[in-house]
């Protein structure tokens, strides 16, 4: 089974953690002054100044203006497959509102770069290996119509059960019987988990994450990739669900040895306000809208999914709240 794992959502509950140990640290040593500094004549002057260059400067597409005044900050959580990404998930989190969007981008949304025209290269696994972090950042920012990528959390695979395992275990619905060997991978990959409710471990819940059909696929997810985003969406909810009503500090130890980010700890200091009283309710997942379809390039013919741009840029306006601009836009238009 050449299918790597699809769980690096699980490195957004280490952010979660990592960030909520940080604001715990941080309100434990830091004792704000009686005399803050204030703003000075001088400096207000400045300040009206410069929003009046911003309102000159102010976009007029109503999403992109409603994303230069956000406060969001916007996460890719990412993971390899070799120098493949084989899962990514756009997070956008709201510190102000004390939520968080989170959408799954399939490893085959197609993703065409000039000077890149295989078949294979025109999909968003083979980004990674052309252009690194900050190109994977950029090809899911214009997937999702120009919409800012600000830090990448990336997780080891060699970690997720050792994570799994410092919180206990999750809770799953598994829907069928998973069964599955594969004598080629190294070592040989077996797995053997029954239908059910129940609480996987480190290991079994990295096979429940890896499964997408038996050897002779008769038993799996009727729609393949798709079936399994949603059932690693569920795994996660279950998973911060529990993170979050445990001690931070063991996780997070566990969780850093294996996850890199270019989040700095003073950014998410600043980040962590919006995780007080921070309920499961909050979080939102869902998918890349767009559907399966077959091309052929050349001599391949590969399935890809294409990404449907009318549908996300309904997606993001709801998540930047866009809505309401445009209908006092119309009035005032009227």
């Amino acid at each position: 089974m050449k299918y790597f794992l699809k769980v690096f959502s699980i490195a957004f509950i280490c952010f979660l953690l990592a960030v909520g140990a940080g604001v715990y640290t941080y309100s434990k040593i830091y004792v704000p002054s009686e005399e803050e500094p204030g703003i000075t004549d001088d400096e207000d002057t400045d300040k009206n100044d410069d929003e009046d260059l911003a309102k000159k400067d102010e976009p007029k597409d109503p999403l992109q203006r409603a994303i230069a005044k956000s406060k969001r900050v916007n996460f890719l959580l990412m993971g390899m497959e070799g120098p493949r990404s084989d899962t990514l998930i756009f997070a956008s989190y709201d510190p102000k509102e004390k939520n968080v969007d989170m959408i799954s981008v399939p490893r085959d949304t197609y993703y065409h770069t000039n000077g890149y025209d295989d078949a294979e290269l025109r999909k968003m696994n083979a980004v990674y290996g052309r252009s690194k972090t900050e190109g994977v950042k950029k090809a899911v920012g214009e997937i999702l119509g120009q919409v800012p990528v600000h830090h990448y959390i990336m997780i080891d695979y060699n970690g997720v059960a050792k994570v799994v395992d410092s919180i206990g275990g999750v809770e799953v619905n598994v829907p069928f019987h998973m069964e599955y060997y594969d004598p080629t991978d190294k070592p040989p990959l077996r797995i053997d988990i029954p239908k059910g409710k129940q609480t996987l471990k480190g290991e079994q819940a990295v096979k429940f994450l890896r499964f997408r059909h038996n050897n002779d696929k008769t038993v799996g997810y009727p729609d393949g990739d798709l079936g399994r985003i949603r059932a690693q969406q569920e795994f996660l909810k279950s998973a911060i669900k529990k993170s979050l009503s445990l001690k931070f500090i063991n996780v997070v130890n566990t969780a850093f040895d294996h996850v890199k980010t270019d989040v700095k700890l003073t950014e998410a200091l600043s980040y962590a306000a919006g995780l007080i009283g921070f309920d499961m309710d909050n979080i939102s997942m869902t998918t890349l809208p767009g559907a399966d379809e077959y091309r052929t390039y050349g001599k391949q013919r590969l399935s890809y999914f294409i990404h449907d741009s009318e549908k996300i840029k309904e997606l993001m306006m709801d998540i930047y709240n866009v809505e309401e601009e445009v209908i006092e836009e119309n009035k005032t238009d009227d």
